[in-house]
């Protein structure tokens, strides 16, 4: 037996223009990894890698030559190297540079070794018995659109709300704030609100303040990554508890991961394991903001259903969760079929739902 690695670039195709504060989003490469064995391809263990342009550590002009580079070399290797530690393997063949590959080849080779079915961890949310909360994500664009956006997560269900702001005036973004609040109080509707970093420094602190008198959850990275110091002391002194989010971009050691929490201190951490590295170092993240009183929700990064249902299953591995932000899946206008359903604010997994991947598999299978 010898395994096979490579890969296939598909596209995805927004249903409408998805607006955030570094620009808009009309479609999203993704690559899909392949393991199989070349005497049996019909077992196929499929990962997604996805780096977010302007983001992503491995957003750089010779990604899919390094993809395709690894595909190459882990089809040379020994399938007994990995009955040690998936994760902690490909972290020491891949390196730490490429965090969206790690992430492919981890759930790609967990899918191949539970046997192609796209089962990446075994447990009550794969078997039916339990759905995860989820919030309603509503994208930027001008209030009309944001308001119908708004309209549309409560009619479904939704008790989480989370908002991208910062992109157009942010009165507006207010005045939208203002349009949820005074027809739901906190304990119905729990707002949240993303800036991607679309704060400057000098005026974070009173936007924050005004912020305040909506009673919201948190706000995701309120200015740019990589100013430390000025994060620790908005987490000190914002009204509006923060989560750090773009910030954890980059740290893949455990010590650094370590120092960054404790310097920053912040109410809440978001973790993307395409961003940060796969599931190996989302563990680590959340052993660590446990360890210090950190509170913390998982969130898809605009994967296809292959990306997003890896990151449900690995996420229903833990009790007690806020909702989650796993509610991407139907974004796009050619993403894959999946047995993931979202409904009345949760997401769940269909056992025996079907999965549409001719376009992936081998040989049509």
């Amino acid at each position: 037996m010898a395994l096979v690695s490579d890969y296939l670039k598909h596209t995805l195709q927004f249903r409408f223009e998805a607006g955030t504060s570094r620009g808009v989003l009309t479609e999203k490469d993704s690559y899909i990894v392949r393991i199989y064995d070349n005497e049996n391809p019909s077992v196929m263990g499929l990962g997604e890698c996805g780096p977010l342009r302007g983001l992503s550590l491995d957003d750089r002009p010779d990604f899919e030559q390094q993809l395709n580079e690894l595909c190459q070399y882990f089809s040379k290797l020994d399938l007994q190297l990995f009955s040690w530690n998936v994760p902690i393997v490909l972290n020491q063949l891949i390196g730490q540079k490429l965090p969206s590959i790690l992430f492919g080849f981890e759930t790609a080779m967990l899918d191949y070794l539970s046997g192609g079915q796209r089962i990446i961890a075994d447990n009550d949310f794969v078997r039916g018995t339990r759905s995860l909360p989820i919030n309603g994500l509503v994208w930027m664009g001008d209030p009309p659109f944001m308001q119908r956006q708004i309209e549309e997560k409560l009619a479904a269900g939704y008790t989480t709300l989370k908002l991208k702001i910062g992109a157009i005036d942010f009165e507006q973004e207010l005045d939208l704030l203002a349009s949820i609040r005074e027809r739901f109080s906190p304990d119905q509707i729990t707002i949240r609100v993303d800036a991607n970093g679309a704060f400057g420094p000098d005026e974070a602190m009173d936007k924050l303040t005004r912020l305040s008198a909506f009673q919201l959850h948190s706000i995701e990275q309120p200015i740019r990554a990589g100013d430390p110091d000025m994060m620790a002391e908005l987490c000190q002194q914002s009204p509006v508890p923060i989560a750090l989010d773009e910030e954890l971009i980059g740290h893949m050691e455990y010590v650094d991961k370590f120092r960054l929490l404790k310097k920053i201190q912040p109410q809440f951490v978001v973790l993307k394991p395409t961003l940060i590295g796969g599931l190996r170092h989302a563990d680590e993240w959340i052993e660590l903001a446990n360890r210090l009183n950190i509170g913390w929700w998982i969130t898809s990064a605009l994967e296809s259903n292959i990306g997003l249902n890896a990151i449900a299953q690995y996420t229903a591995k833990y009790r007690y969760l806020l909702p989650q932000g796993l509610g991407t899946g139907q974004l796009y206008h050619n993403n894959f079929d999946s047995p993931l359903r979202t409904e009345n604010g949760q997401i769940r997994y269909e056992p025996g739902g079907a999965w549409e991947l001719k376009s992936i598999m081998r040989n049509g299978e």
